[in-house]
């Protein structure tokens, strides 16, 4: 039983637990990872439960994959038949078997928020609302939440009677389920609520996939939302069901989840065992002194403290910067010397933000500096253009009523198809009562349509029926191959230039993705290989997506940050206002999510932890004075070490330094004026004088060399105005645009330190 090797006494317990209900507390660090698989190998080889009868949820798909690894290492052979995976791939799984019962068919489409709101944009016009009053967006935000908390159509009405964009949003959700159906596609909210309607219907079924999985984990619990905790509660109404979760983790109440389940669960899981997993085995005391001291503020916490063997430990470091350009420079520069002190490696680092906008002023710091980084949580790679196109192409071949996929397919590549004949080919399909592909297959029977029109769109449902046959047994790549050859699609990307370049070698990959493509079910599967890749395609994460050197500084928001760890740590722009975010407090619990989001930042450090803050920040293009975050404030101040970039330590000599909160003494400041210099940009020094540090004056002079991120360098001609309305004229390098009068506020200018 080497699974239960080096397990401390709570871990054990929970491993070890095989009957009735069970809710882990495992806090930040604690080695959930490690029990949730060693209790299932536990349950496979000690209690000979078989695999298939296993349920095991994840919160992503890369969780669920390191997961299902780690427990075929620990049994020694593939847990072939084991159902592990996120919520909504497990649904989706489900579903595949059950979808005649509900109105769809096996192959039904996925929709992602792009399908979801072009689709809600035609029901919005079909209802007479306007879409510019009442964005897609906006409505399918409101319909999605309204679902994530079991809602009906009538029941959103009836909450909100003098919000009109519920009143819209409602109307259009009534639509929309019907639409969905007509067109055999589900979005992900529907993944969740169909199961629950199958089992509400059929409680035969309901008693068929209870008696299926006699044991049910669930990871992330905290997390999980109300259609989520209702599955969990159909399927585990055996009671052999073990949650695992850390209240102080949940950062997705903006998503519809509901930290209250955890509660939930004890009242409706009578004599459920609660296990706490409370020592650390990440982080050093210091950092978890800071991070306990911030969530202690917290009320209504289930209870619980993160102790760690690692005593001691280097301070935190705080840092006041004077804006957040000054703050990104500090923070690479300081990140470079422990690098070139050889104390971490570049991918032991990360800079982790509130929000993606504050990226923008890091990731130039850094590209000026010569520092590796990688940005996580750029566009996936699955949202790009072209291979949405051709995944459009592969849903109209999986499911021909997928009227989604058919627009976009069909203007791939443009066959003389304007938005006047789609029109009416879509007025013709809703007379008909048919799909688009099925009257484009008739075309030559609609007299509306112009002969070419009628000709282009038989051809098109020719290649789709062609396509749809040999899909029956060929794999996903042969198919993708030959459709891109079908439509030429390699030279229509080249004769855009050197994107249509970038956007091919995407198409190569997507090609490549699909031939390396693991089939990851049991053979009783009933899809075909093409609807069990798309399942796959549809249900991927964009937050994996990755631009930027492999083994740079990691740069990401808290929330991607969740479940990660670095032996250094930095989280920055710590300000009232932006973390926590103003409408924070507007909102019940709001304050509290946002203490718990710092939380988890805190925690993603193993040895270093620095915190920055910026005295100005630029934002929706104006600059405004900061207050430092009340989450700052509750970290002790006996481990922290607090330091001021050169620009505030020159203004504070002059006396026109701010202070701000408890941390007003320099004894710990560290003179660190000669390292500041040398990983300064060339062409910037280290101790501006203080009219140039002050935000109140010009930040350019007439001469200076500037860079738009759009018209490229150029120099300074004049400057006229001031503060907001400040403007420059700026002659530019390329004589194409010549010169141009541009609003500092919004132009975006950079200092191009390389043409100076």
């Amino acid at each position: 039983m080497e699974w239960l090797e080096g397990l401390n006494p709570a871990q054990r317990e929970a491993v070890e637990h095989v009957h009735g209900p069970m809710l882990v507390l495992a806090g930040a660090g604690s080695g959930k990872t490690r029990v949730l698989t060693a209790r299932i190998v536990n349950l496979i080889e000690q209690h000979g439960v078989p695999v298939q009868r296993i349920f095991a949820v994840t919160f992503t798909n890369k969780a669920a994959g390191e997961m299902k690894a780690r427990v075929g290492r620990m049994l020694g052979r593939d847990p072939s038949g084991l159902w592990i995976g996120t919520f909504h791939s497990l649904s989706a799984r489900l579903l595949r078997r059950e979808a005649e019962l509900l109105g769809f068919t096996r192959a039904f489409t996925i929709y992602d928020e792009d399908d979801r709101e072009a689709l809600v944009r035609r029901l919005l016009e079909q209802k007479g609302h306007s879409p510019r009053t009442f964005t897609p967006r906006a409505v399918a935000s409101v319909i999605s939440a309204a679902k994530n908390r079991m809602q009906s159509p009538e029941d959103l009405a009836a909450s909100s009677p003098f919000d009109r964009l519920a009143k819209v949003a409602a109307d259009v959700y009534a639509a929309l389920g019907p639409a969905m159906r007509d067109a055999n596609a589900m979005d992900f909210d529907d993944l969740m609520l169909h199961p629950l309607a199958l089992f509400r219907e059929h409680p035969d079924r309901l008693a068929a996939w209870r008696d299926r999985f006699a044991f049910i984990l669930v990871d992330e619990f905290q997390d999980t939302n109300r259609a989520q905790y209702e599955m969990v509660r159909a399927l585990g109404g055996h009671g052999n069901v073990m949650v695992v979760g850390d209240d102080d983790q949940s950062i997705y109440g903006w998503r519809g989840a509901d930290v209250r389940n955890m509660r939930q669960f004890q009242e409706d899981f009578p004599g459920t065992k609660v296990v706490r997993l409370e020592e650390n085995y990440r982080s050093s005391q210091v950092v978890l002194d800071a991070a306990n001291a911030v969530i202690a503020e917290n009320r209504g916490r289930m209870g619980k403290t993160l102790v760690t063997r690692r005593r001691g430990g280097e301070q935190v470091t705080l840092l006041t910067a004077a804006d957040e350009r000054d703050e990104a420079e500090w923070v690479v520069r300081e990140l470079a010397r422990r690098r070139q002190s050889n104390e971490f490696e570049p991918r032991d680092m990360a800079v982790l933000y509130r929000t993606n906008a504050q990226s923008r002023a890091m990731e130039e710091a850094f590209r000026r500096a010569g520092m590796p980084y990688r940005l996580i949580g750029a566009i996936s790679f699955y949202d790009r253009r072209e291979v949405k196109d051709l995944l459009a192409y592969l849903r109209l071949i999986a499911n021909p009523r997928d009227d989604a996929a058919f627009l976009r397919a069909v203007a791939v590549p443009r066959r003389g198809l304007g938005d006047t004949s789609l029109a009416i080919l879509t007025e013709v399909a809703a007379a008909w009562k048919q799909p688009l592909l099925a009257v484009a297959r008739a075309a030559d029977r609609a007299p509306e349509l112009r002969p070419n029109v009628r000709a282009a769109l038989q051809a098109f449902a020719g290649l789709i029926d062609s396509l749809a046959g040999q899909a029956q047994t060929l794999p996903p790549a042969e198919v993708l191959e030959r459709l891109i050859e079908a439509i030429k699609y390699e030279q229509v990307l080249m004769a855009e230039g050197p994107e249509g370049a970038d956007r091919w070698e995407n198409v190569r990959e997507l090609v490549a993705s699909a031939a390396n493509w693991s089939e990851e079910v049991g053979g009783d599967e009933p899809s075909t290989p093409l609807e069990k890749f798309l399942t796959e395609a549809a249900l991927l994460s964009g937050n994996d997506s990755i631009v930027g050197a492999e083994d740079g500084v990691t740069l990401m928001t808290l929330h991607t940050a969740k479940g990660l760890e670095w032996p250094l740590v930095v989280l920055s722009g710590l300000e009232h206002g932006l973390f926590p975010l103003a409408r924070a407090e507007e909102t019940p619990g709001g304050l509290e999510e946002e203490r718990r989001l710092c939380y988890v930042g805190l925690t993603r450090a193993r040895d270093k932890l620095y915190l920055t803050w910026a005295q100005t920040r630029r934002r929706g293009g104006e600059l405004r004075h900061s207050i430092r975050s009340r989450f700052v404030e509750a970290v002790p101040p006996e481990v922290v070490e607090e330091q001021r970039s050169s620009l505030v330590f020159s203004v504070g000599r002059q006396g026109g330094g701010m202070t701000a909160g408890r941390y007003t003494g320099w004894g710990r400041q560290r003179a660190r004026d000669d390292a500041d210099e040398a990983f300064m940009p060339a062409g910037r020094a280290a101790a501006p004088a203080p009219e140039e540090a002050s935000q109140d004056t010009p930040r350019y002079v007439k001469g200076e060399r500037v860079r738009h991120r759009r018209f490229g360098s150029g120099k300074i001609q004049g400057l006229i105005g001031t503060g907001r309305d400040l403007k420059v004229s700026v002659a530019f390098d390329d004589e194409t645009i010549g010169v141009k009068q541009l609003l500092v506020a919004y132009a975006g200018l950079e200092r191009d330190w390389e043409g100076a």
